[in-house]
């Protein structure tokens, strides 16, 4: 079957944007990156109704309602654009290795609300500007050495950065296997 999106590795930008569109099918890979293994139907749809619910256990309507949909259009359109592999048989889902292309459209915000690059630069600006009020001796920040705070910011970036790279670690890990 010829759809809109095509099978090979690489997706169009206009496909990528298609998938995304749906925030079902966005939640669908969020889980699917989470768990990192094989999942059921039935435990996906269970998770992404909780998510859209917002309650857990989720409705049994709403649940049911996600389950259809998922089986009948998100996952054979994520299978058809290689994102995933669905067995429509058994119900199982797992993510593949065209899902980085989508997950670079998909990591604009941090699950906080901002972005990376908006955290880093905003954490960047006030430990230079930390590091500088103590350096001029300004009361209160002068109160703990330069390097103390230069240290503390290191450390502040680089605990950010291992935060950052361990919730994206289906990324990494795929491109190993």
């Amino acid at each position: 079957m010829m759809g809109l999106l095509r099978t090979d590795r690489n997706l169009p930008e206009t496909d990528i944007h298609d998938i995304l569109r749906n925030d079902r099918r966005r939640n669908v890979i969020k889980q699917l990156q989470e768990t990192n293994h094989e999942v059921s139907l039935r435990d996906l749809s269970v998770r992404v109704a909780e998510i859209e619910t917002g309650e857990s256990p989720p409705p049994s309507n709403i649940r049911d309602s996600v389950y259809i949909s998922l089986h009948q259009t998100h996952l054979p359109k994520l299978d058809d654009a290689d994102i995933v592999d669905y067995d429509s048989d058994r119900k199982t889902i797992s993510l593949q290795k065209p899902a980085q292309q989508v997950d670079l459209y998909m990591e604009v915000v941090t699950k906080y609300g901002i972005t990376w690059a908006a955290y880093y630069r905003t954490l960047g600006t006030l430990s230079l500007i930390t590091v500088l009020f103590a350096a001029m001796q300004l009361p209160v920040v002068s109160s703990i050495d330069v390097l103390l705070w230069a240290s503390f910011f290191l450390a502040v970036i680089a605990g950010s950065t291992v935060y950052q790279l361990w919730s994206r670690r289906w990324l990494y890990l795929q491109q190993l296997f």
